[in-house]
């Protein structure tokens, strides 16, 4: 198949898998900032008793999570595993065989007008293993206790993800941990970002250049949102618990 045995290929299904994951970012923390905005609004911590989607009088990050929990959206959470599968293993496989091509080992390769871009650039595949190894620390605090129970019956249900995010924000350890995870998606969405559109075509002199900054600002949105989700969770986790 042209996809898995060109280069092209596979640097195309990386490219799109990676657009796939900017979207559910920024979706994902744009829900979680909702918390942030709930805690001016009085609204923080409010979620009815019932397990109905869309309770009146709840929380807009309790409106949010119940949009997540909506049919169409866990129908796509198979998806998006096979989504972040395809990007990991594409991603490790890319650098495997750029090593075995140059003889030697410099990660992730890419086109000439980025060889002396920054180190996040040579290192996507070693922040990606850090990312995905505190995937699975994240999942523990909330999809375990949210969505595991809704879609296989597995855990206890947790209605209030209020009560999620200053459970695991109230602990300053976990909070740090966290931050670092925030700072580590940053740098790899800064390359992935503009590498993405190089990969699809989008390399021109003017281009290459708004792209970077582009990528640098959604990136930043991105995260913005969720380290204000986790440090506001913090600060109010003393009223709430």
């Amino acid at each position: 198949m042209f996809m898995l045995n060109s280069s092209i290929g596979r640097k195309f299904i990386q490219a799109i898998s990676g657009a796939f994951l900017i979207l559910f970012l920024l979706l994902h923390a744009t829900i979680n900032f909702f918390s942030v905005i709930d805690s001016f609004t009085g609204k923080f911590g409010i979620a009815a008793a019932d397990e109905k989607l869309f309770t009146a009088g709840d929380g807009l990050f309790k409106l949010g999570c119940d949009f997540m929990s909506t049919p169409v959206i866990s129908i796509m959470v198979p998806v998006l595993a096979l989504g972040f599968l395809v990007h990991i293993g594409f991603g490790i496989w890319l650098s495997v065989l750029n090593i075995k091509a140059r003889g030697g080992v410099k990660r992730y390769e890419v086109a000439s007008k980025a060889k002396a871009d920054s180190w996040s650039a040579k290192n996507m595949v070693v922040l990606g293993l850090v990312i995905l190894g505190l995937i699975a620390f994240h999942l523990t605090h909330f999809w375990a206790k949210m969505q595991l129970p809704e879609l296989f019956g597995i855990g206890n249900y947790e209605n209030n993800p209020y009560l999620l995010l200053v459970t695991t924000f109230g602990n300053p350890w976990i909070l740090a941990v966290y931050l670092l995870w925030f700072v580590a998606i940053f740098l790899h969405l800064i390359h992935g970002f503009w590498s993405m559109f190089q990969t699809v075509g989008w390399d021109g002199k003017v281009w290459f250049k708004r792209l970077k900054v582009i990528g640098v600002i959604v990136a930043a949105l991105i995260v913005l949102m969720f380290v204000a989700t986790g440090i506001n969770a913090a600060i109010q986790a003393p009223n709430f618990l």
